[in-house]
């Protein structure tokens, strides 16, 4: 009889995985940097176990957007006071800080638990080609 391996947290082998994004579709990163941070690609994905690598994107300010999202999604804040809603334009958050915008959708792909928190620490996005982990990364 065969059963099902469930990895340890000890066990678990990080990796760095750099991803330059380029001219790429920003939903097809995100789908992508989400699978690798819940390790759903490894062969011993364990559900309660947060089993998968670090992701650094690069050029996240020349991500390409389909259709008329840039112009038409809009971001809202709330801080729990009347009247305090924000509006902010993807396109704005786009230019001023796409670090924000990359963590939010791939937040949003990630469990709404303390594992999802865990997860979506492991992400670095930089909206430049230059990043300080240039020791972890190998090759």
């Amino acid at each position: 009889m065969k059963f099902t391996q469930m990895v340890k947290a000890v066990d678990v082998k990080r990796d760095w995985i750099i991803i330059d994004a380029t001219d790429k579709v920003f939903g097809r990163i995100i789908t992508e940097v989400a699978t690798i941070l819940r390790g759903k690609n490894k062969p011993f994905f364990t559900p309660h176990v947060d089993c998968g690598d670090n992701v650094v994107i690069i050029n996240a300010s020349k991500v390409r957007f389909t259709g008329n999202k840039l112009a038409a999604k809009n971001y809202f804040t709330h801080s729990g006071y009347f009247g305090s809603t924000k509006t902010h334009k993807m396109s704005d958050m786009l230019e001023n800080n796409p670090e924000k915008l990359f963590k939010l959708a791939t937040r949003g792909m990630l469990p709404k638990t303390k594992l999802g928190k865990a997860m979506i620490k492991k992400l670095k996005v930089y909206a430049s080609a230059d990043h300080p982990h240039t020791a972890q990364i190998k090759g």
